[in-house]
C-alpha cells in the first residue's frame, strides 16, 4: 500500500483533465526526480495504457489509476497531492516531505544518518538566517567536520550554534558521534548574519 494521499478535490481535478485526453486507461504516474538530494523535484506526468513501469505500485482510484515509481516511492511517504481553489482559478500542489531527504535506518553508515539530520533538524532552523551546513568528513572515529556556509559563515555566533545546535542535536540522535568540528573560513564575513 503506497503512502502517498490523493484527496478528493485533486483526484476530481485530475479525472477531469484526464477525460479531456481522450485516451481509454490512461492514467497518471508519479515519480521524483533526483529524489534524495537538495534537487528533488516531485511531478505528475500522465501515463497511457503500458507507460508504466513494471516495477511501478498502482493506486487504484475511483476514476483513474495513479502508477507510483518504485525508486521514488519511499520519498513519497507522507506525501500529499491536493487541490485548492482560489479567487484565481485553483492549484494542484504536490507537498513531499520526504522527497529531498535521504532514506535512512539504525544501520545506515554514519555519514548518511549526519546529513539526514542536518537535512531535516538543522538546515531548516539555519534557513531562516539565510545558512546551512553540511558533512565534509568524519574523523578520529566519530568527529563530524562540518562547513558552514550562507549567513553562516562569518557570523559571530557560529560557536553557540555550532555546540549548542547543530552538536547538541546530532548527538541526541545519533548516539557514537563523539562531537563536531567546524572547518569553515569564518574571515569572509560578507553575507554573515551577525
Amino acid at each position: 500500500m503506497s503512502t502517498i494521499t490523493i484527496t478528493e478535490s485533486a483526484e476530481k481535478y485530475l479525472a477531469e483533465l484526464l477525460e479531456k485526453q481522450n485516451t481509454p486507461g490512461i492514467g497518471i504516474r508519479v515519480f521524483i526526480t533526483q529524489p534524495g538530494t537538495p534537487y528533488a523535484e516531485t511531478c505528475i506526468a500522465y501515463c497511457k495504457p503500458g507507460e508504466q513501469k513494471a516495477e511501478d505500485t498502482a493506486l487504484s482510484l475511483a476514476s483513474f489509476t495513479a502508477w507510483i515509481d518504485a525508486v521514488s516511492e519511499p520519498f513519497l511517504e507522507d506525501a500529499v497531492v491536493d487541490y485548492a481553489t482560489d479567487r484565481m482559478g485553483g492549484q494542484l500542489t504536490i507537498k513531499a516531505p520526504n522527497a529531498k531527504v535521504p532514506m535512512i535506518r539504525e544501520d545506515s553508515p554514519l555519514n548518511e544518518r549526519i546529513n539526514y539530520y542536518l537535512q531535516t533538524e538543522v538546515n531548516p532552523g539555519l534557513a531562516s538566517h539565510g545558512g546551512n551546513v553540511s558533512l565534509v568528513d568524519i574523523v578520529e572515529e566519530g568527529i563530524a567536520v562540518l562547513q558552514f556556509g550562507g549567513g553562516c559563515q562569518g557570523c559571530g555566533m557560529v560557536d553557540t550554534t555550532l555546540k549548542d545546535g547543530v552538536e547538541k542535536t546530532l548527538m541526541e540522535r545519533i548516539p557514537e558521534l563523539k562531537g563536531v568540528r567546524d572547518v569553515t573560513d569564518h574571515s569572509n564575513r560578507e553575507n554573515a548574519y551577525y
